[in-house]
């Protein structure tokens, strides 16, 4: 046996939905929200070793996500194999807090995880969270229900629908196949010795959050209610895996039974708890009772840390490989674009067209990457020449349009001179600037001259709830000179604020241009390590 350490995908992986396809792959596929590449989709052969195997291309109608709120975007896909071919169904959600989410639910095909996916054909969405269900040569399509009335429930049950295999059009009316009094999400549906077996996500997507399971005879129902959860964590707050829930099973070959959920790995701060690697992808054994009900393999209903998971039957293949700005790099609400991220003008550079400020909601020059431990040290040299301070390039760690840490090189009035808005009509100094943006609005921590207009490698450390900038001359030694004191990490988070949100903290690059979008900036040895503690 091989021992699976969880989370086995490490940092912003949440939601996760398993499968095993074809030659007995296993592929788990996450929720990506207002972020690109849509859907990463990862592969193992043994569920304790993952690698990125691809994402659907295309699963948002022309690959645009501008305005879509923080949070908001692809929600929860739901990955299936039917003998022949993957499935993915997942939702466009446009409206985060509201009672409306304004969302499109759609489907799409591929003969291989890595594509081509087919162009995405809406169907029914009653709510997010879409599943399908593959039983006989037939499909049906699950959704959560929601109801943005006054004094409805705004989450009100699981919906049923059949779609036609060939057109997706539904071949049968919608009826409601679940209810609860308790907040139920995240339908997944299987069939096993002759029961329909619904796995809910239960209690909300926070710490409260659970894996309830159901059955039935019928595939209609009624379902009877498992008298006690298969997974939570919330009744135990010490437990190093946290916020347990939205889960999925899958069989091995050797008919074993498996658990991918998401969970996460709180800080403990002055605070309270906070997720700063957001929620994250683990694995659970499973087996089942005398009365026919899935129980964890290792007893009672936490998650387990460090599970048993088969040996892999063969080698793991080379990792798919992308370009240059390809995964693991992360773009905001549209993929990298050569309009505005060049990587042929200068060879071995990244050259950054700035755009729209770190707030937008449109139009971001920025590439980031995961952070996927409590520990991270980042770097990258940046070669920038800004006239005016509606230009800046930088190193930045960002949750979210309102909570960001950002080290940029701009330009600021000279020494003593307040802030007029008339750089145009004077001179001016490069300088460094660090600020702080959280729920309560930006804050300037530290403004450093630089006199030379040399590049500067710029780098940041984190550790736990702690994040220290620091600079020095590109051409120099290791010595580093620190910018502005350590800043609270842990504000970059699911939990601070009391905001509703849902992804996790990168790091990376990125340039701003307010005015004309024709400053640029060149970024080389961006260099990105994660160290588990």
């Amino acid at each position: 046996m091989t021992l699976a350490h969880n989370p086995v995908v490490r940092g912003f992986a949440p939601d996760p939905s398993i499968v095993r396809g074809p030659d007995d792959w296993y592929y788990v596929a996450n929720s990506s929200f207002e972020w690109f590449p849509t859907i990463p989709i990862h592969r193992s052969r043994d569920l304790a070793r993952w690698e990125y195997a691809g994402h659907v291309r295309g699963a948002v109608p022309g690959d645009s996500l501008a305005g879509v709120p923080d949070s908001g975007g692809v929600w929860a896909p739901s990955l299936s194999w039917d003998g022949e071919r993957f499935w993915m169904t997942y939702s466009v959600v446009r409206s985060v807090g509201t009672p409306y989410f304004d969302l499109d639910t759609y489907v799409t095909t591929a003969p291989d995880v890595s594509g081509p996916w087919s162009a995405p054909r809406r169907v029914p969405g009653h709510g997010f969270d879409p599943a399908l269900f593959h039983h006989e040569g037939r499909v049906w399509l699950l959704n959560l229900q929601t109801d943005h009335r006054p004094g409805g429930r705004r989450f009100s049950g699981i919906v049923l629908t059949e779609l036609d295999r060939d057109t997706l059009a539904p071949s049968s009316p919608t009826q409601l196949l679940f209810q609860h009094t308790a907040l139920v999400e995240g339908p997944k549906l299987l069939h096993r010795d002759g029961w329909f077996v619904l796995v809910l996500a239960l209690g909300g997507t926070g710490f409260e959050h659970g894996v309830l399971v159901t059955r039935s005879r019928s595939l209609t129902g009624p379902y009877e209610i498992d008298s006690r959860p298969l997974l939570t964590s919330r009744d135990d707050p010490a437990l190093p895996l946290q916020k347990a829930g939205h889960a999925e099973l899958v069989e091995t070959p050797d008919g074993d039974w498996f658990l991918s959920h998401l969970t996460a790995r709180p800080l403990r701060t002055p605070d309270g708890r906070r997720c700063t690697l957001g929620r994250e992808t683990a694995v659970q054994a499973v087996v089942w009772d005398a009365d026919g009900w899935p129980r964890l393999r290792h007893g009672g209903h936490h998650p387990a840390v460090e599970v048993e998971v088969p040996d892999a039957t063969t080698e793991p293949q080379p990792p798919l490989t992308e370009d240059t700005l390809g995964w693991p790099w992360s773009t905001l609400r549209a993929p990298a674009d050569p309009s505005w991220a060049d990587t042929t003008s200068r060879p071995g550079w990244i050259r950054l067209r700035g755009r729209q400020g770190p707030e937008s909601l449109w139009e971001h020059s920025l590439l980031a990457q995961r952070i996927t431990e409590h520990r991270a040290r980042a770097e990258v040299t940046v070669d920038a020449r800004p006239v005016t301070f509606t230009q800046s390039a930088g190193l930045v760690l960002r949750y979210d349009s309102r909570s960001y840490l950002t080290l940029d090189v701009t330009w600021a009035e000279p020494e003593g001179e307040p802030q007029r808005g008339q750089q145009w009509q004077g001179s001016g100094r490069r300088v460094l600037s660090l600020v702080e943006r959280t729920v309560d609005g930006p804050h300037q921590v530290a403004l450093v001259p630089i006199d030379s207009a040399a590049p500067l490698t710029l780098g940041v450390e984190v550790d736990g709830a702690s994040a220290q900038f620091w600079f020095r001359p590109a051409n120099a030694d290791n010595s580093r000179t620190p910018v502005g004191p350590a800043l609270d990490f842990s504000r970059l988070s699911d939990d601070h604020g009391g905001l509703l949100r849902f992804t996790g903290s990168l790091v990376g690059i990125h340039a701003d241009d307010l005015v004309d979008a024709l400053f640029a900036a060149d970024f080389t040895g961006f260099w990105l390590e994660c160290t588990s503690t």
